[in-house]
């Protein structure tokens, strides 16, 4: 017959013994044998009520969950040509979301010839960034993907724990 080693109710290693005299003592107790480390040798099986020890996994998983902070990030998209009083628009609503706790994500779009100003678009998220360095500190330089000139704002650590608290 196979063997197990039995860790009982009261978590005392009871040591190596029949799996039929395991099952006996866990029925004795009104308990669940569980089978918690199958590739140790030999099997490691535990006495335990077994519905119990699910919702505690579970209310454990809730828990964590609830503490869990979810970050949202927001994107705005320029274009090179992007004139500036509608920037400006742009970074109050990027401030505004900075505020609340989210990173925003920049996004340059060039299209045709634009590509080959990009200093252009550099300029841009440079006076972004500048404009909101009181609520957003830079997490990803600007830098090229594709056609798309990409920079990620987060909050600054102030803020991040303001909102943490609500």
């Amino acid at each position: 017959m196979r063997e197990v080693r039995l860790i009982d109710d009261t978590n005392t290693n009871i040591g190596v013994v029949n799996i039929g005299y395991a099952q006996d003592r866990a029925d004795d107790v009104g308990l669940d044998l569980v089978e918690v480390a199958p590739n140790a040798n030999p099997p490691v099986c535990r006495i335990m009520d077994y519905g119990k020890f699910q919702y505690e996994q579970r209310r454990k998983e809730r828990k964590s969950k609830k503490n869990q902070i979810k970050v949202t990030v927001k994107e705005i998209q320029l274009r090179p040509k992007t004139d500036e009083y509608h920037l400006q628009f742009d970074i109050k609503r990027a401030e505004k979301w900075l505020l609340e706790g989210k990173k925003v994500k920049f996004r340059v779009r060039f299209r045709g010839r634009e590509i080959t100003h990009q200093y252009i678009g550099r300029d841009r998220l440079g006076k972004i960034e500048e404009a909101l360095k009181e609520v957003g500190v830079v997490e990803q330089r600007p830098n090229m993907e594709g056609r798309d000139m990409l920079m990620i704002l987060a909050p600054t650590k102030e803020i991040r724990q303001s909102t943490e608290k609500q």
